[in-house]
């Protein structure tokens, strides 16, 4: 009887052994930002690679990065160099001339004026680039070659920058040591190395925040003026910009986000945590989130709404009819 006994609990030990070393195997496994090169804002300025875009009456310029691929023959060599380092230390990248190849062919710049996109009037570009490519962190590179003598080096400027929020979160910078190669990849590579590793932990710990506290974004609410009431109008005796910030509330992680201002005709919510996926475990991001909310007014209030997004990380609600 005690031997059996005595088995049953080596069994029940053995079991729970495994068990932990799974899960610690799979917590050792930490899960990485997907990454974007792309070259900087100012690069692009300086080499004449950059369109202008109508923002509602408001003449803006972004980086053309398809020019700055087509008239640059270092861009590429740049851009696969660090995507090797990347890829080298498990950060899994998405390639932006793929990336770029794919807003061409859905005609994305005219798709995104349409209302039934439910995209915002002004969305650029840029923004819907990163919609396409869907990468958490963009790596925005400059860099300028140094030529003393027969000797020439690489100065370079590395920004990890968060898709979502335009802030950023990790950078390294410095000057290569002189070499006789005249190779581009081969001078980045010996400039970039010894930065490198630090600035894979500085990105590493912010998708880790990202997982422990959510995404950070930006909810906007507005009314349409054919909307039969505003915020403060009551339903089930709250107000109905009450009855928006406990939803948002409730679907935060760990309840965090600010109310920055509200009104009876419009509400910001600013250091919005969504989390990072929904329930059926797919990726979620502004406009995903904002379509819970718009669900949650329909199927509880029977209050129209619509959706438009701007970027990764700005969505806006306007109640009373899509």
């Amino acid at each position: 009887m005690n031997v059996n006994v005595m088995k049953r609990n080596i069994g029940k030990i053995i079991l729970l052994g495994l068990m932990i070393l799974s899960g610690t195997a799979a917590f050792g496994q930490a899960k990485k930002p997907t990454i974007m090169v792309v070259p900087s804002d100012a690069w692009c300025n300086k080499g004449g690679y950059m369109m202008t875009f109508d923002n509602q009456g408001s003449v803006q310029k972004f980086p053309d990065y398809k020019m700055a691929f087509q008239e640059s023959p270092d861009l590429l060599l740049v851009i696969s160099k660090i995507n090797e380092l990347m890829v080298d230390r498990d950060f899994p990248l998405k390639n932006l001339e793929s990336a770029l190849k794919t807003v061409s062919n859905e005609s994305a710049e005219d798709a995104m004026l349409t209302s039934k996109s439910g995209a915002d009037a002004t969305e650029t570009p840029i923004d819907k680039l990163r919609k396409t490519a869907k990468a958490d962190i963009w790596i925005q590179l400059t860099w300028t070659v140094n030529t003393i003598g027969p000797k020439k080096s690489i100065t370079f400027n590395m920004q990890g920058i968060d898709a979502y929020t335009d802030k950023q979160v990790a950078g390294a910078s410095g000057t290569g040591p002189q070499s006789f190669s005249v190779e581009l990849p081969v001078l980045l590579e010996e400039a970039v190395l010894s930065q490198l590793d630090n600035f894979n932990a500085q990105l590493q710990k912010h998708f880790d925040d990202m997982f422990a506290n959510g995404r950070e974004i930006i909810l906007r609410i507005k009314v349409w003026e054919s909307f039969d009431g505003d915020l403060e109008s009551e339903r089930d005796g709250s107000e109905l910009g009450e009855i928006i910030e406990k939803w948002v509330n409730d679907n935060t992680v760990q309840h965090r986000f600010s109310t920055t201002d509200a009104t009876e005709s419009m509400m910001l919510f600013e250091q919005v945590r969504i989390p990072m996926y929904n329930a059926g475990v797919s990726a979620m991001d502004a406009r995903a989130w904002g379509q819970e909310l718009r669900k949650f007014l329909k199927s509880t209030y029977s209050i129209e709404s619509k959706v438009m997004t701007k970027g990764l990380g700005g969505v806006t609600l306007v109640i009373g009819e899509k």
